[in-house]
């Protein structure tokens, strides 16, 4: 990550159409880019094809797009998926694939750590490192649906906040990810 950068989806769509305008461009160009961010999943602005090269390289100078990597995957025998996730600092948090006849299911996280103690959960023994922004949920979602599809033929029908962290701790940012991944 670059310290002088802003990641772009941190900005709505309402902010990027005024980037757009007090670059001198015209406001529809924020929604193309909502639109890649958002709906095409981009993670480079180089894939954003619709959008000129000098539109890109000015945004490639302006922002960032801080996107998830699935470090290391692993599948069980059961169909089970369990994803490492790394995070654009470094931090890793993980994503489960949970597959059942009729149904694929997403367990994702939302906080690196947690600060519970709940003698249930290993994550309890991890300190609580910071909250996942919304993106970052989000694009669990999004590499899981896609490993729903290459494996099991079928989109993702069901998404469980039960990875690493509480949820509700993380309340904002939970809702705006919900919010993302439930639009049309």
């Amino acid at each position: 990550m670059e310290i002088n950068k802003k990641d772009i989806r941190a900005l709505t769509k309402e902010q990027l159409r005024d980037f757009f305008v007090k670059e001198g461009d015209e406001a529809f160009r924020g929604n193309q880019v909502y639109e890649w961010l958002w709906s095409k999943s981009a993670h480079a602005f180089e894939d954003m094809t619709n959008i000129s090269k000098e539109t890109r390289q000015m945004l490639e100078d302006n922002f960032v797009i801080n996107h998830i990597k699935v470090d290391t995957m692993q599948r069980s025998s059961d169909g089970t998926v369990k994803n490492a996730v790394r995070l654009h600092d470094g931090l890793i948090v993980e994503s489960v694939l949970i597959p059942t006849p009729t149904r694929t299911t997403a367990c994702v996280s939302s906080q690196v750590g947690c600060s519970l103690d709940c003698s249930f959960c290993a994550t309890s023994r991890l300190k609580r490192m910071r909250n996942l922004n919304p993106d970052e949920i989000y694009d669990q979602v999004v590499a899981i649906d896609n490993e729903s599809r290459l494996y099991f033929n079928r989109p993702l029908s069901n998404i469980v906040f039960m990875g690493m962290g509480e949820p509700l701790m993380n309340y904002n940012n939970v809702i705006k990810a919900i919010d993302k991944i439930t639009s049309p």
